[in-house]
């Protein structure tokens, strides 16, 4: 049976365990500028910086923080920092229809589409993009691979 979640590797692995699952990541603290986007409760972005030992080069913004998956890019805390892996875990749109309706399907593909234009913009070039998100419908349905191929990323592999 196929897992629950994948991982879009437009990015980068790494080592360190969660209570959602097991990330591989590559990570030297001394070198390597992580942005973790949506992070909600910090959790990710706590067990990393123990992991590592250090937080001096991740930034972590929550969805309640003033930074916006549109505008990151640009963002005045953000703007002109270029990042060797960006993770963006479950990116949900909210809960404006049912997960399944059409509407909320496609208020998903823009929120996803919109965190692509702007993250390939703060990526330096060996730098990837991580994209963990479920399986099955209706997440299925947001066609994650196809919205980073319009944003003109490159697929390398899906766990």
């Amino acid at each position: 049976m196929a897992p629950t979640r994948f991982k879009f590797i437009l990015s980068p692995p790494f080592s360190c365990d969660t209570m959602e699952e097991k990330f591989t990541i590559n990570y030297d603290s001394n070198l390597d500028k992580i942005l973790l986007v949506g992070e909600g409760d910090f959790s990710f972005a706590l067990s990393l910086a123990r992991k590592f030992g250090t937080a001096k080069d991740m930034v972590a913004t929550s969805l309640d923080s003033i930074v916006d998956v549109h505008t990151m890019s640009v963002h005045q805390g953000l703007q002109w920092n270029y990042f060797n892996l960006i993770v963006f875990n479950y990116p949900h749109a909210g809960f404006t229809y049912r997960e399944c309706d059409p509407q909320q399907i496609e208020l998903h593909k823009k929120l996803v589409r919109a965190f692509f234009r702007s993250a390939k913009f703060m990526i330096k070039r060996s730098g990837l993009i991580h994209v963990t998100h479920k399986r099955g419908y209706p997440f299925s349905e947001w066609k994650i691979k196809e919205l980073a191929l319009l944003e003109g990323l490159i697929f390398i592999r899906e766990e």
